[in-house]
């Protein structure tokens, strides 16, 4: 998963599945319930609670929790929660961008300024790293929906900038702003997605030592514990066997 920018595609990959799970299970549940309490309860009508659903149903997430998730939230109305973006430099000093999904802005902050400083980081202020890359939204689906050729044409008339084939899944990628319009076009012949989101991808990959790489492994599986962590980005170049 060399070069890659988001933290995900290799911490599968660090064994530890069942805690993994239930991280992943709770972070999923929480877009779910954001995406659900800011708009509409159809996921037909609300295309981040659509993606939510689609990337919990791909995680293997069982019904009853999803359908908890969307009635919580009714009864969290007084739960106002903040998407936040925090910047900074890790071990090594590669660029890292961290996403946050949270109810209180001041336990986040310091808790993850003491994750970076602790692995001997520093925090930045918005911008410091995200200079280091392009903003983009990425459409993921298995290889097992659809044929290599089938995706590429299908992508190039919904409006998609880059088809990139992966070893398990298609990759498309698109502006920003064009996420959902081009999603919108992928589900009239697709109906199983792995995700949808928006990921900063790096333009340059900083190589990282082999005696140095375990502390940066360390330090992302310490964000990715912190219950307000959705995602993390870097331009570390990690080779995990």
């Amino acid at each position: 998963m060399a070069g890659h920018s988001h933290w995900a595609g290799i911490k599968h990959k660090k064994g530890k599945a069942d805690k993994q799970r239930s991280k992943l299970f709770s972070k999923l549940s929480k877009e779910i319930t954001v995406a659900a309490k800011l708009g509409d309860k159809d996921p037909s009508m609300n295309p981040r609670l659509r993606s939510a659903i689609q990337a919990a149903r791909s995680a293997n997430m069982p019904k009853d929790n999803i359908e908890r998730a969307i009635d919580k939230s009714n009864v969290s109305s007084g739960i106002n929660f903040e998407n936040l973006r925090y910047e900074g430099f890790g071990p090594e000093k590669v660029a890292v961008i961290v996403e946050a999904l949270t109810d209180n802005k001041n336990r986040t902050a310091s808790n993850i300024r003491t994750i970076f400083q602790k692995s001997g980081g520093s925090l930045g202020t918005q911008g410091s790293a995200s200079h280091n890359f392009n903003q983009i939204g990425v459409i993921k689906i298995s290889k097992d929906e659809i044929s290599d050729d089938e995706i590429f044409e299908l992508a190039t008339e919904s409006g998609a900038e880059e088809c990139l084939a992966k070893d398990e899944f298609h990759e498309i990628q698109c502006s920003v702003n064009e996420i959902y319009n081009v999603k919108k076009n992928l589900e009239k012949k697709i109906n199983n997605f792995i995700s949808t989101n928006i990921e900063w991808l790096p333009l340059n990959s900083v190589k990282v030592s082999k005696e140095n790489e375990e502390n940066l492994i360390n330090f992302f599986e310490t964000l990715e514990d912190d219950d307000d962590v959705q995602n993390i980005f870097s331009n570390a170049e990690l080779k995990i066997s």
